[in-house]
C-alpha cells in the first residue's frame, strides 16, 4: 500500500470538514458530524481559567464548529452545594463553568465514576443548571427513569439516539425510582434502553458513550468487548468509551466502530504522558450508520489544558474499510 494511497484515502475520509462539506451543511443535505471530546474536569487551573475571563478550550474552537453535534464527557460536577466524598479524588466546578461548556458542546454524558463526588444534592442541582443554560445531557438524571432516557439530537432529518453509562465503582451514585444519579450498565437494561431508542423515541441511530475499563490500560479488556458486541446486536450504531485516561484501540464489528477510549481532554490529575493524549473523535453518520470517523490529537499541559496537535497521526477509518488506518490531520 504507498503512502500517497494512504494520504489519499484519508483525504476523502476527512473531506467531510471541508469547503464542500460546509456547504452541504448550509443546505441541509450530507452526513451530519459528530464531535466527541473525552473528559473534562473544570476545577483547579481549567475552573482559574475561567473565573479570570479565559477558555480552557479555546485551542479546539473552530475544530468544534465545524460539526453539527458536539458532546463530551463531563468528569465532575457543576455545583456550589453538597460535601466532598471520601475518595481520593473529588472534582467539583463553579456554575460559571457552564457558560464555556454551552458555547462549545451541544449535549454532556454524566455517567460517569465523579458525578456523585459532591452527593446527590450537587448533582440534582447542576441538572437544574444545565436545564436553565439549554445544555444537553444525558446518562443521568433526577431519577432511574431519567437516567435512562436517551437524548435525541435532530440533525438534517437525521434523529440520533444518545445514552450514556457508568461501570467503574462505586455503584452507590446510580440513580434511583426517587433519587438523582447516573445510568449504571445493566447488560439487560442496556439492551432495552436501546431497542426503547429505536422503537419509542424513533431514533435513526443508537449510540451508547460508556465509561468502562481499567485506568491506563492501553487496551480494551474482556468485559469491554462482551458490553460493546452486545449493544451492537441490540441495535447501537456505534460505540464510543473513555474512563482509562488513555487511548484505547479503536475496532469494528457488523461494520459499525467500537472507540473504546478516547482518553481525556481537559484534565490536570495526570500522572504519565499517555494520559496526557487524548483524541477528539469526530464521526460522520448516515440513516444507515457510521460512514467514516477521523480523530484529533490533544495535548494536554501540566495544569491539564489540551491544544491541538496538528502534525501527529492518529487512526481513521471508512465503512467498508477491513482495518483501522493512521492517517495525518489535514485541517
Amino acid at each position: 500500500m504507498s503512502r500517497a494511497w494512504m494520504y489519499g484515502m484519508c483525504a476523502l475520509l476527512l473531506a467531510w470538514s471541508s469547503g464542500a462539506l460546509a456547504a452541504d451543511a448550509a443546505s441541509g443535505s450530507g452526513p451530519v458530524s459528530l464531535v466527541f471530546a473525552g473528559d473534562i474536569v473544570l476545577n483547579d487551573a481549567a475552573g482559574e481559567m475561567i473565573r479570570a475571563g479565559g477558555d480552557p478550550l479555546a485551542n479546539f474552537d473552530a475544530l468544534f464548529k465545524q460539526a453539527d453535534i458536539r458532546v463530551a464527557n463531563l468528569e465532575c460536577v457543576v455545583a456550589t452545594t453538597g460535601s466532598a466524598g471520601d475518595k481520593i479524588y473529588t472534582f467539583r466546578a463553579h456554575p460559571r463553568a457552564l457558560g464555556v461548556l454551552k458555547r462549545h458542546f451541544d449535549a454532556l454524558a454524566l455517567a460517569n465514576n465523579h458525578s456523585g463526588d459532591y452527593g446527590r444534592e450537587a448533582f440534582a442541582e447542576m441538572l437544574g443548571l444545565m436545564d436553565q443554560a439549554q445544555l444537553g445531557h444525558f446518562g443521568g438524571g433526577h431519577n432511574l427513569s431519567e437516567a435512562h432516557t436517551p437524548l435525541i439530537l435532530e440533525r438534517k432529518g437525521l434523529r440520533i439516539a444518545l445514552l450514556g453509562y457508568n461501570e467503574f465503582m462505586p455503584r452507590s451514585f446510580e440513580a434511583d425510582a426517587d433519587a438523582p444519579g447516573v445510568a449504571w450498565s445493566e447488560d439487560e437494561q442496556v439492551v432495552a434502553d436501546i431497542k426503547k431508542a429505536r422503537i419509542f423515541y424513533k431514533a435513526d441511530l443508537v449510540i451508547p458513550i460508556m465509561h468502562w475499563g481499567w485506568e491506563n490500560e492501553l487496551t480494551s479488556n474482556p468485559r469491554q468487548r462482551q458490553l460493546a458486541r452486545l449493544m451492537i446486536d441490540a441495535g447501537a450504531d456505534a460505540v464510543i468509551g473513555g474512563h482509562p485516561h488513555v487511548t484505547q484501540e479503536i475496532a469494528h464489528y457488523q461494520g459499525k466502530p467500537i472507540i473504546y477510549s478516547v482518553g481525556n481532554f481537559v484534565m490536570k490529575e495526570t500522572d504519565n504522558a499517555n494520559q496526557r493524549r487524548g483524541w477528539v473523535l469526530r464521526l460522520q453518520l448516515d440513516k444507515q450508520g457510521v460512514v467514516g470517523l477521523d480523530t484529533r490529537v490533544a495535548a494536554i499541559n501540566m495544569d491539564g489544558i489540551p491544544s491541538l496537535d496538528s502534525t501527529a497521526a492518529s487512526p481513521c477509518w471508512q465503512r467498508g474499510q477491513a482495518t483501522v488506518q493512521m492517517c495525518q490531520p489535514t485541517h
